[in-house]
């Protein structure tokens, strides 16, 4: 069985959209990956992103990672808003249709961490149902308080401890005042993009995957 991505160009909001797709025959579920901000130099190579695509092939998973308009072969201009979360969810729907018998589970880094959150709760809003949603190092900042936020699916927050990016203090404040269940975990003597914790951050994920 080949655990080789293959790339795609999939219709977008604004154009094609550059992806890369991983399609295994007895997969139990399906993850979608948002990568970190673009204009920062994010993109779906990030390897952060690699390394929850990998995590998510171990757990079984068709996986599917995509580049937000205005980057790589993405056609449009960068929005850094609803925008990307358009791309993300032209990704979703057409992940669904390759296989609508599974359930459908969102990740996203930084940045990603907004628009997979917005998603999850875009998708909910038309009972699209998703199972998991994994937010890494996010970009809480970015979610405002009267935006909706998904509350069916189970969520998982990753942080941390010594983000130079994104404020640990700002994610555990916000962690602490979201009134849905969800867990959160925090990596010590670690920074944004998980150097040398990549391991880590495979270990936490897995099981959460597998279970």
């Amino acid at each position: 069985m080949s655990t080789r991505e293959v790339s795609l160009l999939l219709a977008g909001p604004s154009g094609q959209l550059e992806a890369l797709y991983l399609d295994l025959p007895e997969a139990r579920g399906l993850a979608l990956i948002c990568h970190p901000n673009p204009v920062q130099g994010g993109t779906m190579l990030n390897k952060v992103v690699s390394t929850l695509q990998r995590t998510a092939r171990d757990a079984g998973f068709a996986t599917l990672r995509f580049n937000y308009r205005g980057v790589g072969a993405s056609a449009g201009a960068h929005d850094m808003a609803t925008g990307e979360v358009d791309d993300a969810e032209a990704a979703a729907n057409w992940l669904l249709a390759q296989h609508p018998e599974l359930p459908l589970s969102v990740f996203g880094f930084s940045f990603g961490g907004y628009v997979a959150a917005s998603l999850a709760a875009r998708l909910e809003a038309k009972d699209v149902e998703l199972e998991k949603l994994f937010m890494v190092a996010p970009a809480v900042t970015r979610l405002g308080a009267d935006d909706a936020f998904p509350q069916q699916c189970t969520l998982t927050v990753i942080q941390p401890e010594n983000d130079e990016v994104i404020s640990p203090a700002a994610v555990f404040a916000w962690s602490e005042s979201l009134e849905r269940a969800h867990e959160l975990l925090k990596v010590a003597e670690c920074g944004h993009f998980f150097h040398g914790k990549l391991t880590e951050l495979k270990d936490l994920i897995l099981p959460r995957l597998s279970n």
